[in-house]
């Protein structure tokens, strides 16, 4: 009994001193956006504890089939103020009610009003999807398969950098040195490897878990906003794979990578649109697959354009936007040695549907995804989707 009592204490005590992020509008404004980090860095000011959260449930119907319904994930938000120079974010995930993640957890500190030098598991900056993909910021019940198999969201690891704004430029930076990807590891006598051709380097994501680093990797991005409603992003990862201490040095058991991206955001009135194109190069390639027996291809491709129209008037506080986006995404996109394209991995999906916000952090979608690959006589199931996704 005593210590349900303490137990008590302690919550209302933290209750007084911790409050949530403020209900503030979420614009569609791509050059006022902010992630869910952001917003905690920004939002605490006068508060020692800020929280939050995202989250969001899915019903996917592939044509033909059962279909799924599932708690995608539930992100808990916490920030902490140690003074004015310094906060600690932290993102705690629970994915389909069973598993369970940090997906960032990084200190801020403020060298001057705007430059920031940041350390700890942070998002890598490549793309739209990968640093903004609460649920209320993109149309789609899911993400773009472009980020979920080329980018590959949410792509995430320990590094250290610095991001900053020049004002009088209009133009946004980050830099960061990260661990790279996981490519091999040796089981049971057997080199086994984390990459394969169907989502190139997604496997190989080490998400802070025991991450191993034999020689770090850069990552960019720079932002220009002198575009009134624009937002333009121009991303770079240059490095090596990770491999395992004793397999490292066996010829294949690394590859380089260069991975590059271009995006664009544009609100005008009642109109929203985005476009992403995202290409990495892999080399060594042929000695990987040798060595692994997969088939790792030596380019991924991947792009998208989104158009979307909002059916409401602009007075009005929700928001119904009905939309439509085209996408490919080909983690074939060239291949090494003796290894064979496979067309299958050569994938384009047109979505069209409707995002509802019915309130600031609220919103209800539904959408129809007509899916198809490059092989010959090949069935893609299409898709109907539905979502309820929230962020606070």
């Amino acid at each position: 009994m005593k210590r349900i009592l303490l137990l008590l204490i302690i919550l209302i005590n933290t209750s007084a001193f911790a409050q949530t992020t403020p209900q503030d509008s979420i614009t569609f404004n791509p050059q006022q956006q902010l992630n869910a980090a952001q917003r905690l860095l920004s939002g605490n000011y006068g508060k020692a504890v800020t929280v939050g959260a995202y989250g969001e449930t899915t019903y996917n119907q592939p044509e033909g089939k059962n279909g799924e319904l599932d708690v995608q994930r539930l992100v808990l938000l916490f920030g902490y103020r140690f003074n004015d120079k310094t906060q600690f974010v932290t993102e705690v995930e629970l994915e389909h009610v069973e598993e369970v993640f940090v997906e960032q957890a990084f200190v801020n500190y403020s060298v001057g009003d705007n430059v920031s030098l940041r350390g700890g598991l942070m998002l890598v900056p490549m793309g739209i999807v990968n640093e903004f993909h609460e649920p209320t910021t993109f149309n789609g019940v899911e993400r773009p398969a472009v980020d979920n198999a080329i980018v590959p969201t949410t792509w995430r690891e320990i590094g250290v950098g610095v991001t900053g704004r020049l004002q009088e430029a209009s133009i946004g930076y980050q830099a960061y040195v990260f661990n790279g990807f996981k490519s091999t590891v040796n089981d049971e006598g057997e080199v086994t490897g984390f990459l394969k051709g169907s989502n190139g380097l997604r496997g190989g994501r080490q998400k802070a878990i025991k991450s191993t680093i034999d020689s770090p990797t850069l990552s960019t991005k720079v932002e220009y906003y002198g575009i009134p409603g624009l937002r333009l992003g121009l991303s770079g990862y240059f490095g090596k794979t990770q491999a395992a201490d004793d397999v490292e040095d066996i010829d294949g058991a690394n590859i380089g990578i260069t991975m590059v991206g271009l995006d664009a955001r544009y609100a005008y009135k009642r109109i929203t649109a985005r476009g992403q194109f995202i290409y990495a190069s892999l080399s060594d390639t042929e000695a990987y697959n040798i060595l692994t027996e997969r088939d790792l291809g030596s380019a991924l491709m991947g792009y998208y354009g989104e158009l979307a129209y909002n059916l409401l008037p602009l007075n009005k506080k929700q928001r119904l936007f009905a939309f439509a986006r085209y996408e490919n995404y080909d983690t074939h996109a060239d291949t090494d040695g003796t290894l064979v394209r496979n067309d299958a991995y050569n994938r384009t999906d047109i979505t069209t549907g409707l995002s509802y916000h019915i309130a600031p952090g609220v919103v209800l979608k539904g959408d129809y995804q007509f899916r198809s690959n490059a092989l010959e006589n090949s069935e893609v199931d299409n898709r109907l989707n539905f979502g309820i996704g929230v962020w606070f």
